[in-house]
């Protein structure tokens, strides 16, 4: 499992964001204290506060492809 902080500046990284986690075969969440939704959803991810780090958790200990695909949302 990964878990790491993520933000999107615009809707164009969530869209791309979209298309890189939705041809993952594995779960992955994202959540904003107790509020959880699936991380391939970009309705879902509309309902979140863009204003804030977002944590991503991939349910998968073979995702570093992933990792360097999304290398430029991470938040440090």
């Amino acid at each position: 499992m990964l878990e790491v902080d993520i933000k999107f500046n615009n809707v164009e990284d969530i869209q791309k964001f979209v298309e890189i986690t939705s041809n993952c075969d594995y779960d992955i969440d994202l959540s904003i204290g107790k509020y959880v939704i699936d991380g391939k959803s970009i309705m879902g991810i509309f309902t979140l506060s863009l204003d804030k780090p977002i944590k991503m958790v991939a349910h998968s200990d073979r995702c570093d492809d992933l990792v360097k695909k999304l290398k430029e949302y991470h938040y440090l």
